[in-house]
């Protein structure tokens, strides 16, 4: 499937040109003249990012992307604007946006802005999956398996743990075992590793 691209900006010539443009770029696009319509829209679940101007007939685009981000839409977003200036910019930058380009966008800088921002989406969508991943085989374990991760991820020996739990060492052996094949991890390491990023540490 083709990757898409929203555009939000309130001038109709410049929103066709830069559809005809991305699409003759192989990407779908979906474009809107107010954040009401973008906002209104029942956005795809597919790679995908945001052209949006920055200003948008007394709507900012800037309070746009908050609203977004406020909702936990990771949606990546590239400004642009005819009014830009330095402040605007890193501001636009330290909320998160891929880029700030400044209008009329050069053809070049445009297509590369949006290609890191698709980038950026898919890697997202991959970190987001992998997560997701692990959350399903987590819930897989049982209690004591849990635990018993969870403290080994602390770095504890067996017999530490053993004593953390009162269970034999064995026992504890056995239970690490378990959450290791349940978690598909091939090496310890790769178990305290999933343990961290299931935030169990």
């Amino acid at each position: 499937m083709k990757p898409l691209v929203y555009i939000v900006d309130d001038d109709a010539a410049l929103r066709e040109a830069l559809s005809s443009l991305l699409r003759s770029a192989d990407m779908d696009v979906a474009t809107f003249g107010s954040v009401a319509d973008f906002m209104d829209h029942c956005r795809d679940d597919r790679n995908s990012c945001l052209l949006l101007d920055v200003r948008l007939g007394g709507h900012s685009g800037m309070d746009l992307h908050a609203e977004l981000k406020s909702q936990g839409c990771a949606l990546p977003v590239v400004f642009m604007t005819g009014f830009g200036d330095i402040p605007m910019s890193v501001r636009a930058m330290k909320a998160g946006a891929v880029d700030f380009l400044a209008k009329p966008v050069r053809v070049e800088e445009l297509l590369d802005a949006v290609n890191q921002a698709l980038a950026r989406d898919a890697a997202d969508r991959t970190e987001h999956a992998t997560l997701s991943g692990l959350r399903q085989r987590y819930q897989a374990l049982t209690p004591r398996e849990r635990e018993i991760m969870a403290l080994a991820a602390r770095g504890l020996m067996n017999k530490q743990i053993a004593a953390e739990v009162g269970t034999s060492e064995i026992t504890v052996k056995i239970h690490r075992g378990q959450a290791m094949k349940k978690m598909q991890a091939k090496t310890f390491a790769d178990l305290v590793r999933m343990a961290e990023a299931l935030d169990l540490r």
